[in-house]
Order: C-alpha cells, then sequence, then structure tokens
C-alpha cells in the first residue's frame, strides 16, 4: 500500500481534516493504510449521522462488522479496509471493538460518566491503538489515552451540534448533577457546567499521553492529541477550521517526537 489511494486520501482530507494532516507524519509505505483507517472511522461515525433510527445505524454498523470479519463488498472504503487487513496492516482485533462502541451512539443517551471514558477508551482510543500498532509502535496500548483525549475534546465541542440533530453524549449521571438531562441538552439547554466538569477528563487523558513512553517511531498515530490540547483551551467559542497555530503545532511535535 505505498502508492496513496487518492479516493481514500480525499475522503479523509474532506471529513477527518485533523486526522489527515497527522497522518502525513506516517512513514510513506503505510500512510495509505492510515488513512484508509480513518476513512473507516468516518463511515462508522456516519453510521448513526445518516440513519433516521437507531436500528438502522445498527445494521450500518454490523455491515462494517461483517467486512471486518471477513466479507468480501466492493465499496471506496470497504476494499482497500479488507486489502489492509489481508496484508496484516489492520487487525480485526483492533477493529471490532471500535466498531462495538459505535453502538453506543445508538443508545438513547450514555448513563454514566464510567461508561462515557469506556466508549472513549474504546472507541476513538482504540483507533489510536490500531493506528499505532499499523506503525509498529513498540507498545500500540500507550496511544489509548491520546485518542481518547482527542474523541473526548471532540465530542465536548460538538454537543451544540449533536443538540441540534436531537443527540446528546454526554452522560446522563454528570448532567443530573447540574440539574440537566439529555432531553434538556438537545431542546436547547446550556451544558457548559458539564462541558467544564467532562473536560477534566480530557485533561487526565492527555496528560497520561505525555506520559507515555516509545511514541515517536509512530508518533502520527498520538498526534491529534496535540490539537485537543489546544481546542480545550477554547472549548467555549465555536468551532471554526484550523490557523496557523494549529497546524504548526502538530509539525512540531511530528518532527520532534514529543507532545
Amino acid at each position: 500500500m505505498g502508492i496513496m489511494n487518492k479516493s481514500i486520501a480525499e475522503i479523509v482530507r474532506r471529513h477527518d481534516p485533523d486526522r489527515f494532516l497527522t497522518a502525513l507524519f506516517a512513514p510513506p509505505d503505510r500512510r495509505d493504510a492510515l488513512l484508509t483507517l480513518y476513512a473507516f472511522n468516518h463511515e462508522l461515525a456516519r453510521a448513526r449521522e445518516v440513519a433516521s433510527e437507531p436500528h438502522l445505524a445498527l445494521i450500518r454498523l454490523q455491515w462494517w462488522r461483517e467486512v471486518v470479519e471477513g466479507t468480501r463488498r466492493r465499496h471506496e472504503v470497504a476494499t482497500p479496509l479488507a486489502d489492509a487487513i489481508a496484508q496484516g496492516f489492520l487487525l480485526p482485533s483492533d477493529l471490532l471493538p471500535i466498531v462495538e462502541a459505535r453502538e453506543v451512539e445508538t443508545d438513547p443517551c450514555i448513563e454514566t460518566l464510567d461508561a462515557w471514558r469506556s466508549y472513549l477508551l474504546a472507541g476513538a482510543g482504540g483507533l489510536a491503538v490500531s493506528a499505532a500498532r499499523l506503525l509498529d509502535a513498540p507498545d500500540p496500548e500507550a496511544f489509548r489515552p491520546a485518542g481518547a483525549a482527542y474523541g473526548a475534546v471532540g465530542l465536548l465541542r460538538s454537543t451544540a451540534i449533536l443538540a441540534a440533530h436531537g443527540r446528546c453524549l454526554l452522560p446522563a449521571d454528570i448532567l443530573a448533577h447540574h440539574q440537566l438531562s439529555p432531553e434538556a441538552v438537545t431542546a436547547g439547554a446550556n451544558p457548559t457546567p458539564a462541558l467544564h466538569r467532562l473536560a477534566q477528563e480530557a485533561r487526565i487523558f492527555i496528560q497520561a499521553a505525555r506520559q507515555a513512553r516509545h511514541l515517536k517511531p509512530a508518533i502520527a498515530a498520538a498526534l491529534p492529541v496535540v490539537l485537543a490540547r489546544r481546542d480545550l483551551r477554547r472549548l467555549d467559542r465555536p468551532p471554526r477550521p484550523r490557523g496557523f497555530g494549529d497546524k504548526w503545532a502538530v509539525v512540531l511535535a511530528g518532527l520532534t517526537g514529543m507532545l
């Protein structure tokens, strides 16, 4: 997979520009497989976004589970994903838990903070583990907190967008502590106090990522945490396109191998 699949690259560049930027720091002979992994993640995210009912999202996730388990299908992402698995770049044992984590998004709500942490560690965290293994990291598990941190901050910053579509992925027990509920958030209630509390959890993930060793050989898999750290500082501001400062921070970390 040494020659970049332009279709896959365009999917990731358009729909996941952060990870597209970080993937540029992967070795050229692994970059295509890494982008395929990220395109796969985008397809999983779309399962709930495009489904009118939760059970339809589960059907879409099952379709991808079958691809990971070996069913061959002609599809712009499924086909190169199957190739990457066949070549040993990606492991079903890494990918299946990521699919399972996405099933949480079809539930009415995430009940507890512990369940929220587990969802992030398995989903976005598992994606970082798979990316790290692909890049021959000596300890792929060390990358899990970096992925969870990026997933957590991204979720917090997209709360208003999700609410506008009738969805809330904040833990119900934390919301209740602030006299809120998932239904109140989707109805337009201000969740800022809960977001600040959950930002503390993201900081714990970030700190764990920065303390991890042996990141440099596979630094591309950890680089999203650089953006998560910067995004936490502007949690109360609406998301906006990446500026020079964000991109330069990623470049600097990618070149030095230091988060």
